[in-house]
């Protein structure tokens, strides 16, 4: 028994070192009738978030508890976020970001448009430190009078998706 219990303690120790990154994060872009805002929604693991810190140059940051470290992963990823409403590339405010549990959420908006035919997304946050990181991106709400739920995937950075509504 009591062997098991020091299997059980050493275990509890060493979990956190076999903790691994999930590379993949999601976004919603949700137009919102009732703030008449189009709000972005960027949610990412922070244990991906912290290492990525650390690849970026420093490795001394602590994202978990310092803003200022937080607010620089939120401008990195602001600056790999791109949407184009019609052929038009908008300019998103940058709204804010706050921890949330295991996740880091990093908040946008721009006011909400009349109507959308084309919504084109480019999201590369993160891949340009892990080729494997996934970025989803859920555009949902009531686009042009009716309710939808459109999926982007990107696989690869740098790539421009896009989406029709008609």
């Amino acid at each position: 028994m009591r062997i098991l219990i020091v299997l059980l303690m050493l275990g509890a120790f060493t979990a956190p070192s076999f903790a691994h990154q999930i590379k993949s994060a999601i976004t919603t872009v949700l137009f919102n009738e009732n703030s008449r805002n189009l709000e972005v929604m960027h949610r990412f693991y922070l244990h991906d978030a912290e290492h990525a810190v650390s690849v970026m140059g420093d490795g001394s940051a602590d994202i978990l508890s310092n803003p200022k470290t937080q607010q620089t992963f939120a401008d990195y990823v602001v600056e790999r976020f791109q949407l184009v409403l019609d052929e038009k590339t908008v300019t998103l405010n940058q709204v804010g970001y706050e921890i949330d549990g295991k996740f880091l959420w990093v908040y946008q908006d721009y006011p909400l448009p009349d109507s959308v035919n084309k919504i084109s997304v480019k999201h590369s946050a993160l891949q340009d430190i892990w080729s494997e990181q996934i970025n989803t991106v859920n555009i949902e709400g009531n686009i042009n009078g009716n309710k939808s739920l459109k999926t982007l995937t990107f696989r690869e950075s740098g790539k421009l998706l896009e989406v029709e509504f008609p």
